[in-house]
């Protein structure tokens, strides 16, 4: 019988971070619980963080990589496991690829680059990189693995090439983003490669978010039967484990599950995770958001709240003659309820200052929106300035409902570093809200 465990090791890069990244893997590939394994799994370009984009062009970025790779070929040495990581890797013919470098006693074993490169959306990796044409298979023991990067499992000419390789079990670095359908689709797909192959396959995502893209991790093994037969938790950093057991020629798979967000649970743990990681990996000291009463950014206040804590919130209802008594109610209701730092500021007789320095280049017109975009103008003005003085960034609360028929003010309620919303639109903003409550 023969038996190896491999760790799917889930765990957070931020890009740009080469030398952060680097103390990341070591200390979790040296960890007491990675030791126990054989094969460790990092994810797609875990060592430089995803999406690098335009930092791969960086002439500094070569010598960077080589000297984190050192130090993690040092580090290898005293691990007794294979460490297979994600990272840029500069071939032969001098030319950029986003590989997969398998480590082993200190020493390059084996490294696999992408083949299927994406150029769609967010991804432009035909930028950066050139594709891969070798296969990925290595051996440990009598196991041999065949390895795949992200796209390429998508991409049939790819997943084919393995029927014909002798591969006992296909190992997938992958930097895939959140969406609340992405996850079934990455399973669907999986089983559809297994489905040929008649081999499992383990799937390791990275977790964490880079602006608009959130990683959910939620890594995963799939037998040679298209059963998943284990789940690394979502939205979470997880080393975890699956063995690989060999019977009587016949190889299994085995691991512990953990439970898929429901869909609005999923959603709330992306826009809080999304949240928290800009404003902490942009260094900023909390956030700042207009609070009007409204559910927009009523929800948008309890998200910021639970991604950051009520001490790092900060919210200023600015009231103004058409401000109901119910929404200023409610918004300092809501203040006190989350716990978060309040102030009111009027808007009267600032929106009276421009109205008045206003009135000869606008004589003769009619009031019209010009008049109440004044309004959020000012009010962009003073979030600005507070954020300017407090070091918090501004979040804005406008839903995607909103943004995709231009329903905002240029410079007012658009005035701001991050938007929670951005991509939810309004019928799940009150899904969200009955979901929260």
């Amino acid at each position: 019988m023969t038996m190896l465990t491999i760790m799917m090791m889930q765990i957070k890069s931020h890009v740009g971070d080469i030398e952060g990244n680097t103390t990341a893997i070591v200390e979790c590939g040296l960890s007491t619980t990675a030791q126990t394994a054989d094969v460790l799994v990092f994810s797609e370009l875990v060592l430089v963080g995803y999406p690098p984009e335009d930092l791969l062009l960086r002439p500094s970025l070569t010598g960077r990589v080589q000297e984190a790779l050192a130090r993690l070929l040092q580090a290898n040495k005293h691990s007794k496991a294979i460490w297979v990581i994600g990272a840029p890797f500069m071939n032969g013919d001098g030319c950029l690829e986003n590989a997969a470098v398998v480590l082993q006693r200190g020493q390059i074993m084996h490294v696999y680059a992408k083949q299927a490169l994406p150029n769609s959306q967010v991804f432009d990796e035909h930028r950066y990189f050139v594709p891969g044409f070798a296969d990925g298979v290595f051996h440990v023991g009598d196991v041999t693995f065949g390895l795949l990067i992200c796209e390429d499992v998508w991409s049939d000419a790819v997943v084919n090439a393995y029927q014909t390789q002798g591969v006992d079990c296909v190992l997938a670095l992958n930097a895939s983003p959140f969406s609340h359908t992405k996850h079934q689709r990455r399973i669907d797909r999986v089983k559809a490669c297994v489905k040929r192959w008649q081999r499992p396959l383990v799937y390791v995502n990275t977790i964490g978010a880079q602006d608009e893209l959130v990683f959910d991790g939620a890594s995963f093994a799939v037998d040679a039967l298209g059963q998943v037969v284990a789940q690394a938790p979502a939205f979470e950093a997880s080393m975890q484990a699956v063995t690989l057991t060999r019977t009587a020629g016949v190889l299994a798979i085995a691991g512990d599950r953990w439970v898929y967000p429901s869909r609005l649970e999923a959603m709330r743990q992306a826009l809080v995770l999304g949240l928290r990681e800009y404003v902490n990996n942009n260094g900023f000291s909390g956030v700042l958001l207009g609070l009007s009463g409204g559910i927009d950014s009523a929800l948008t206040l309890a998200l910021a709240v639970q991604a950051l804590g009520a001490q790092r919130v900060h919210a200023v209802m600015m009231p103004f003659t058409w401000t109901s008594s119910w929404s200023v109610d409610d918004a300092q209701e809501q203040a006190a309820m989350l716990g978060v730092s309040y102030q009111s500021i009027a808007i009267h007789d600032i929106y009276d200052s421009f109205m008045a320095a206003l009135s000869k280049p606008l004589a003769g017109f009619e009031a019209d929106s010009t008049e109440e975009n004044l309004q959020a103008r000012i009010r962009g003005v003073l979030l600005m300035a507070l954020s300017n003085k407090t070091g918090s960034v501004v979040i804005t609360t406008s839903n995607k409902s909103e943004t995709a028929v231009g329903y905002s003010t240029l410079y007012g309620d658009m005035a701001g570093g991050f938007n929670v919303l951005k991509d939810v639109p309004k019928t799940d903003v009150y899904a969200l809200a009955r979901f929260l409550n």
